[in-house]
């Protein structure tokens, strides 16, 4: 499949060329943008035709924000944990992706230890996994940050899910764009 995104996305020079594909390809193309949320794919589809890149993004980040607080859950829940050895194989291409870059697949035992411990209180406290825009980062960036927020509170940690979802979206968007 992923070949097809690609192959789909190295066709596409210009926003008209988006605004042309069918809804199969539009959705193949931008259905992980957002962790396995086809939906938002299908509403961003309906929003066609778009002025440029940039609209379309804001268009597709609208989509979450507005979306119900159960839905934004959903996606939220959708989320891999960080650094799971149990859970490699059920990661979509584009987590396994941002975690390899970030060196999640090559920590050490302690390390994988340690975030196992840090996913399961989180998860516990929060009800949510963990999220992180990890581009650019390496294991220690990302400890440290899990450390530092296994300590807010429910509704702060919600609101910087929500933001970290985004920033994953846009980063995500940015890949599309580039190619």
């Amino acid at each position: 499949m992923i070949n097809v995104y690609y192959t789909i996305i190295n066709k596409m020079s210009t926003i008209n060329k988006i605004n042309n594909l069918s809804q199969s390809e539009f959705i193949i193309i931008f259905d992980n943008i957002f962790e396995k949320s086809r939906w938002i794919a299908k509403k961003l589809y309906d929003q066609k035709p778009f002025n440029d890149f940039e609209d379309l993004c804001l268009k597709m980040l609208d989509i979450f924000e507005n979306a119900s607080k159960e839905n934004q859950l959903k996606i939220i829940n959708s989320h891999p944990d960080l650094a799971s050895k149990i859970k490699v194989s059920s990661l979509t291409s584009d987590s396994q992706k941002e975690q390899s870059n970030a060196g999640l697949d090559h920590c050490s035992e302690e390390e994988f230890n340690e975030f196992k411990d840090l996913n399961d209180k989180y998860k516990k406290k929060f009800g949510f996994p963990f999220i992180l825009a990890v581009k650019g980062k390496n294991k220690l960036e990302i400890l440290n940050n899990f450390r530092q927020r296994i300590s807010y509170d429910i509704n702060v940690e919600f609101n910087e899910a929500k933001k970290q979802v985004k920033k994953i979206a846009n980063l995500r968007l940015n890949e599309i764009n580039k190619k």
